[in-house]
Order: C-alpha cells, then structure tokens, then sequence
C-alpha cells in the first residue's frame, strides 16, 4: 500500500485554556492511498477547512500523530514544513488565490520559481500544464481578465506545478455556477484517470462528493461515517 496521509488521534484545539476553548477536530484517524479521489463532506463548522489546513501542513495539530510518504510531520522544522507544504501539496481554493497583477502564466510559475526550477524550464513547463487545463489562449491575460471557472482552470495548472503528491481542493466550485463547476470536476476527474492524480476534495455538497471514490463525513471535529461513491474503483 502506497500511503501518502497517514493521521491518528488527530486533534486541534483553539483558544486554549480560555473559556472560549474550541475542538475544532476530535481524534481524527484518515489514512490516503496514492492514486484516491476521496471527499470530505461536512456542514460549516464542521472542522473540514481545519482538516484540510493540517494536511496541507498550513497548521500543526494540538496533538495526535501526522506522516506524510512515512515522514512523521511533528519532527519537521518549519523550512522543511514549508518545503515539503511547496512540493508535495497542490492547494485549490474556492477564492482561486491568484496573484492580481501577473499573467496566467506567471501565477503558474509561481510554485516553480520557489522550487528554483530555471526560467525556461519553468515557462515550458507552465505552458504545458495551462495546455492541459484548456487556458493556453488565455496565458498573457490577468486574473481580472478572466472568467472565475478560467481563473480555477488556472489554480489547477498551478496546483500541479510541482507534480504534487496530493491535491487538496477546498470547495474548488464553491464560486462557480453549475455549468462551470461541472467543467471543472471534469477537469479533476481527468487529472485522476489519465494522471493517476491522488485528490481530496473537501465540500458541503453531498452531489460532488458522490462523484469521488470514498466519502467521509465530518460533524464537530469528528469522521463520522465512510462510505464509496460513484467513482470506486
């Protein structure tokens, strides 16, 4: 078993020792497998942004035990967290989180420019990936030349920049109507096929969420039930 999330008695603690203490996840155990199309699905406030802010490695649990490909999470320091968060995950936003003043293009090689990856190699490899998305005609524009579904087209291409173990995407059509939102699960299923991509989709609709291979629900900080969806393999 090729295991890329591996978490037990995953706990996060809030305002601690204060009144207004809060245990926004509650002993949560969640163990990813290379090559799933797994859905978190929970109400607002359940803990799933949370969830999804720990296992992007944005925030550390209060305690319980994090590996990523078998690397215990706790032990890193914050440069080899922020190293392994820039190659290793590919976030998908439902804000898009695209740098206002720079080109398709230059938002996609933003990840790359990090990684220290040279110029050329980082403008072929950005153009390949807006190829793949469908927005090479639209690769000089600027995010507010952009319709919001090419704007997510565009956050994806920039979520594989990396060739990320995972992608984590948090309510990616949340802003989207439904024509465009199934254009962009069209997008994600096709990065799970053909690419053999590992993804984690985080939402509140129980209809995208059939469309992945296992579906967890998430209630006060806790999984509550797992299930398989249209898509198990």
């Amino acid at each position: 078993m090729d295991r890329i999330i591996h978490l037990e008695q995953i706990v996060k603690k809030f305002y601690i020792g204060t009144e207004n203490e809060l245990n926004a996840l509650d002993g949560i155990d969640l163990d990813v497998t290379r090559g799933e199309f797994t859905s978190i699905v929970g109400e607002s406030g359940s803990g799933k942004s949370t969830l999804m802010n720990i296992i992007g490695l944005l925030e550390r649990p209060t305690s319980g035990k994090y590996e990523m490909l078998g690397v215990d999470v706790e032990k890193m320091k914050d440069d080899d967290l922020a190293r392994a968060r820039s190659r290793q995950v590919g976030f998908v936003f439902q804000t898009y989180n695209l740098i206002p003043r720079m080109s398709a293009i230059k938002n996609v090689e933003v990840p790359l420019l990090y990684a220290g990856m040279p110029q050329a190699e980082r403008t072929e490899r950005a153009e390949v990936l807006l190829e793949m998305v469908g927005m090479k005609d639209r690769m000089r524009h600027q995010p507010d030349e952009l319709s919001g579904g090419q704007k997510q087209r565009v956050a994806i291409a920039r979520a594989m920049a990396n060739d990320p173990a995972v992608i984590l995407a948090d309510e990616p059509t949340g802003a989207l109507d439904s024509k465009t939102s199934r254009m962009i699960m069209d997008l994600f299923h096709q990065l799970h096929e053909e690419q053999g991509k590992t993804l984690l989709l985080i939402t509140h609709s129980q209809m995208l969420a059939e469309e992945t291979g296992r579906i967890l629900t998430l209630i006060d900080g806790k999984i509550v039930g797992e299930r398989r969806g249209n898509h198990a393999h």
